[in-house]
C-alpha cells in the first residue's frame, strides 16, 4: 500500500496531460500564450512524466533497466494521448508530437541516470 504514494504523480500528471490533450489548438495558445510552438509542451510534459516515472520506478522496483522502462512507459501512454488527440475537434494524430514526447521523456531518463551515476562514483 505504501507503494502507490509513488505512483500517484506520475498518475497526477497523466491526468493533465491528457486535461491538455482535450483542448482545441486555439484553446492551448489561449492557456499558453508565451509558446509559439506548441512542440515545447510535449517536450517538457513528457520530460516532467518521465522523471516521475523514473522516480516511482527506483521507489517501487528492482529493475535494472528503469530509464530504458521509463521512456517505454512514455512511449505507450504518448501514443494513447495522440489516439485522445485525434478525438478532440481541430486536432490530429502526428508523429512528430509523438517524436517530441519521446525526446523530452529520453533526455529526462538519461540525465537522471547521468546525474545518479555522477552521485555514486563520488561516494
Amino acid at each position: 500500500m505504501k507503494k502507490i504514494i509513488f505512483w500517484l504523480p506520475p498518475a497526477g500528471w497523466m491526468g493533465v496531460i491528457f486535461y491538455l490533450s482535450g483542448r482545441t489548438g486555439a484553446r492551448l495558445k489561449d492557456m499558453f500564450p508565451f509558446w509559439n510552438d506548441l512542440n515545447w509542451g510535449h517536450f517538457i510534459a513528457y520530460f516532467i512524466l518521465a522523471a516521475l516515472f523514473y522516480y516511482a520506478l527506483a521507489k517501487t522496483t528492482s529493475l535494472k533497466n528503469i530509464p530504458l522502462t521509463t521512456v517505454c512507459l512514455c512511449l505507450l501512454y504518448g501514443i494513447t494521448d495522440e489516439y485522445h488527440q485525434s478525438l478532440v475537434p481541430s486536432r490530429h494524430m502526428e508523429f512528430s508530437d509523438l517524436l517530441n514526447d519521446m525526446a523530452g521523456a529520453a533526455l529526462a531518463a538519461f540525465l537522471i541516470s547521468y546525474i545518479i551515476k555522477i552521485k555514486r562514483t563520488r561516494k
